[in-house]
């Protein structure tokens, strides 16, 4: 990967900031340090962070200061999950066996050509279709 590519990050790369026993967490967090000027995200990821921290996890104030460095990280680089997206989406779902919301992703970093990052290795990851957070980070 070049260094200069921009990186999607799903939302299993934000909600490992609020993880720290995950394994993935330190290459999370070190990814967004090192490459918070080149990070892009989903407008979809909001809401996802908001259902895992601030659901999930009864955290609100937690969910907002990740969507809040979301945010500036991201600066216009948030993409939209317009129709478009939404049918590339439901392709490669089918074609791979994963979610609308997976598929989301690989979708989106393929129509604007950037890597997408993501800890969900069983899914995404194992299938080549996105790189851990740790290779991106140390590639």
């Amino acid at each position: 990967m070049n260094r200069t590519d921009v990186l999607l990050l799903d939302a299993s790369v934000w909600v490992l900031l609020v993880d720290p026993a995950d394994r993935h967490h330190p290459g999370a967090v070190e990814l967004i340090r090192r490459q918070a000027h080149s990070l892009a995200a989903l407008d979809l990821t909001l809401h996802e962070i908001g259902n895992a921290i601030g659901v999930k996890r009864s955290n609100p104030k937690e969910a907002m200061n990740v969507i809040d460095l979301l945010s500036t990280c991201c600066g216009d680089r948030v993409a939209s999950a317009d129709a478009g997206l939404a049918r590339m989406a439901l392709e490669i779902a089918a074609e791979h066996g994963l979610t609308a919301y997976d598929a989301a992703y690989v979708a989106a970093a393929r129509h604007h050509g950037w890597t997408l990052v993501s800890a969900d290795v069983a899914d995404l990851v194992s299938k080549s279709l996105a790189v851990t957070p740790d290779a991106a980070v140390y590639p």
